[in-house]
């Protein structure tokens, strides 16, 4: 028996060992590596969507994030361990504040993260622990209002002190048991209408001892210190209420194939004395009380965990600087390019006392370098990180009008939309502060003179005041219009015999050969429609 006991002793020693160590090695292997998972953005952004957002610079509107293509670019970036980092991640890269100071401490710690193995590993581990679905809901516990007890509430606690005493009683006088079962069928009631009740936390308060017992474990680690040292009141805070709370836990644990006898008698004993109402109700008053304790905890796991994704990005990547942020207009790009593009080819370009005007054919990459500035700025400005050799730029706000579309649910057709676009940045033009305005094809919903003659007159309004603009368009009379505002430049194409070639490189000054009538003709369109086609343009010209 002795032989046998110690034999599985060493067996559960021996598995948890292995299973630490085959922990160890997919950590250690996954490292930088891109998620392969779903991702549900309705959870993923519950933090950001219920979030004062009131103190930063700017909160990026949905329009600019679809523009963007911001929902790729997240799932791309995000390498986090935990639920509560890709909330944290979200929101951060949605809202734009630069600190000089935190980004100067977050710096140390990536860069000890990066060459501390054994110290990365350690932070991963006990950010995995807060990887189930669940933990989604912890933000709700501080960012929304609690269910309040119903009225008539008093009587639930008589019901629970008159059940108690009627069952003391019953030992002493069987009667007693006989009206137990008449109180046991009213709390029975009781118990399954407050059911709804105890669902909405059944997910978020044991997650919330989960993510209060790993926040003690992370700031035990020196570098992390730092980014919030009255961490310890918190936590201690949150743990006045523990043993109340390890209620929820107990009834999540039961709730298996395993418990499910302990959890029929839990529950009997549980609808008898209505526990679960009472505990809830002075639970729920006593978190109220702790919002900002729990937020705190809260933000200190999501930043860790952000920053032990911003090492794994970079360990990822070939090449990526550091972002140069001044306070000059200039934005200077070396070999910059779009994070979401496979084999990217590069540009270099420098940005200043002007704004830039594109022109090129579809397809030649003039929405895609739009796209690669903003995405890079936006980067910079939230993770400090840019996908360039180097990128210099002041801290600005983003605005963009690039993938509008029809909006039918509010009957506004798309050049309406685009006017409303439009419009808004004519306001943010003259706010006073430093913007960056991203347009492709503007106006491109009405004819051809009044598109040239507004979309001149709003490029050059929006040209001033701190403003840069970067703006791609097909008509190549608004180069003429605005070579005193704007520098121009152009992306082309090669057309042979029978193919057309990009090579994606950033060219100075206008596009002066037009290969539309071509390309038709190398697709074999008949020739009496390329024959009238080239007529029609010569005339024209």
């Amino acid at each position: 028996m002795v032989k046998y006991l110690l034999y599985q002793f060493n067996y559960v020693i021996s598995q948890s060992f292995f299973k630490k160590k085959k922990s160890t090695e997919r950590l250690k292997n996954s490292f930088g590596q891109v998620k392969e998972a779903t991702f549900d953005f309705n959870l993923i952004a519950t933090y950001f969507r219920n979030k004062d957002n009131s103190s930063v610079d700017q909160v990026l509107s949905d329009r600019t994030c679809n523009d963007l293509d911001m929902d790729d670019l997240y799932m791309f970036i995000d390498r986090t361990h935990s639920k509560i980092g890709q909330q944290y991640l979200y929101n951060k890269l949605r809202t734009i504040k630069v600190n000089k100071q935190q980004t100067q401490l977050d710096e140390i710690i990536i860069d000890e993260l990066l060459k501390n193995v054994d110290l990365r590993l350690s932070i991963q581990k006990q950010l995995e622990k807060l990887n189930k679905r669940d933990v989604y809901h912890i933000a709700s516990l501080f960012q929304q209002e609690y269910v309040s007890p119903p009225k008539g509430f008093f009587w639930v606690k008589m019901l629970s002190f008159l059940s108690l005493t009627v069952a003391i009683l019953s030992f002493f006088e069987p009667f007693f048991f006989v009206i137990l079962i008449g109180i046991f069928c009213v709390n029975f009631v009781i118990h399954f209408w407050n059911k709804r009740n105890v669902f909405q936390y059944m997910s978020s308060i044991p997650q919330l001892l989960k993510l209060n017992n790993v926040a003690a474990h992370l700031f035990a680690n020196g570098i992390l210190k730092k980014i919030n040292s009255n961490l310890p009141k918190s936590i201690k805070l949150i743990n006045g209420v523990k043993n109340k709370s390890s209620f929820f836990q107990l009834e999540a644990k039961l709730q298996s194939d395993v418990g499910m006898v302990f959890w029929l008698v839990f529950e009997i004993i549980k609808i008898v004395f209505l526990l679960e109402p009472l505990l809830l109700f002075k639970i729920l008053k006593k978190l109220d009380t702790k919002r900002t304790e729990i937020e705190a905890v809260f933000t200190f796991v999501g930043h860790v965990d952000m920053l032990v994704c911003i090492a794994a990005l970079r360990s990822s990547l070939e090449t990526y600087c550091l972002p140069n942020m001044h306070d000059t207009d200039q934005i200077k790009a070396s070999e910059i390019r779009h994070p979401l593009i496979d084999n990217c080819v590069t540009n270099t370009v420098n940005i200043h006392k002007k704004s830039i005007l594109l022109t090129g054919s579809n397809m030649s990459g003039k929405t895609s370098f739009i796209r690669a500035i903003g995405l890079n700025v936006i980067t910079g400005l939230t993770m400090n990180t840019c996908f360039a050799k180097a990128f210099a730029f002041p801290v600005v706000n983003i605005f963009s009008a690039i993938r509008i579309s029809d909006d039918l649910l509010n009957d506004k057709s798309y050049y309406f939309q685009e006017v409303l676009t439009i419009k808004q940045m004519i306001s943010e033009s003259i706010s006073g502060k430093r913007n960056l305005f991203l347009l492709d094809e503007l106006f491109k919903g009405t004819n051809t003179v009044e598109r040239i003659s507004a979309g001149k007159a709003v490029l050059s309004s929006l040209a001033h005041h701190n403003n840069t603009v970067i703006a791609a368009t097909h008509d190549i009379e608004l180069t003429d219009m605005l070579s005193n505002e704007y520098e121009l430049y152009h992306f082309s194409e090669t057309v042979n015999k029978k193919s057309v070639g990009f090579d994606y490189k950033l060219k100075e000054g206008k596009l002066k050969q037009r290969n539309a009538i071509r390309i038709l003709e190398i697709n074999n369109y008949p020739k009496e429609i390329i024959k009238e086609a080239k007529e029609i343009a010569e005339q024209l010209d």
